[in-house]
């Protein structure tokens, strides 16, 4: 049985991905900051008729915590077929590029960048000990450069620069690792889930997280022709070709 591990997966867009790939047959850990939140979820599962899932343990700002998890699965299972980096914060509210603090910056580069990092080199060799590894980094359409610096447009009625920042270097280590592993069978991508109706957005948005849970999915779930090292937006850039950085 092909394993996976998708981190923040207890609620929203993680925990569609989780039970989208258990569904496809895949053992799931789900990696949950909070032991509780994490057993809620699988109980969750479970409730669904899903079995072949567990919770860990993992807070992605914390190398120990990382390390721990990296233990135990390597205790269960020899190799790691996906790991979807999904654990997210925006931040705070109000982000200015004139006022938002250094320290603000810190808080979310630490999970959404740091801990994209932490987690991926802990568990390394187990995706180097599968067949055909897939690593999807979520992301945001936001993070564009292209879309941002249409100053005048309507692309972002209201910018993030912390959350928008953090994602935009997210993008540039997917490629750097795509780069690294392009001799490879591993296929590294970023993903953006669309707008999506979650905790995260204030229940705001123009798609539900199961679209959102499919969209993330589709990429961990590419063939050896797949693509490597590139952006997708399915809800904004239908066209892979038109869908910018």
């Amino acid at each position: 049985m092909k394993t996976a591990l998708v981190t923040g997966a207890n609620k929203g867009i993680g925990f569609e991905t989780a039970k989208i790939l258990a569904q496809q047959g895949f053992f799931v850990y789900l990696g949950c900051r909070s032991a509780e939140n994490g057993q809620a979820a699988v109980q969750r599962l479970k409730t669904a008729g899903l079995n072949n899932i567990e919770d860990i343990l993992l807070d992605v700002t914390d190398q120990r915590s990382v390390d721990q998890a990296r233990r135990i699965i390597g205790e269960k299972t020899g190799c790691l077929d996906v790991l979807v980096n999904n654990a997210g914060i925006s931040g705070i509210y109000e982000q200015s590029a004139l006022t938002t603090l250094p320290e603000d910056y810190l808080t979310v580069f630490d999970t959404n960048v740091f801990g994209v990092v932490r987690v991926t080199e802990a568990f390394i060799d187990l995706l180097r000990g599968a067949a055909e590894p897939r690593i999807v980094n979520v992301t945001t359409a936001m993070a564009s450069l292209t879309l941002a610096a249409d100053l005048y447009g309507n692309s972002y009625p209201k910018r993030y620069v912390a959350y928008q920042s953090s994602k935009s270097a997210l993008n540039m280590y997917t490629v750097n690792l795509a780069y690294e592993l392009r001799d490879t069978n591993f296929k590294v991508n970023a993903v953006c889930p669309g707008h999506t109706q979650t905790d995260f957005t204030r229940q705001q948005g123009t798609s539900s997280p199961e679209q959102a849970g499919q969209r993330i999915a589709k990429f961990a779930l590419i063939g050896r022709d797949g693509p490597t090292g590139q952006f997708f937006s399915e809800e904004y850039f239908p066209e892979p070709a038109n869908c910018p950085w």
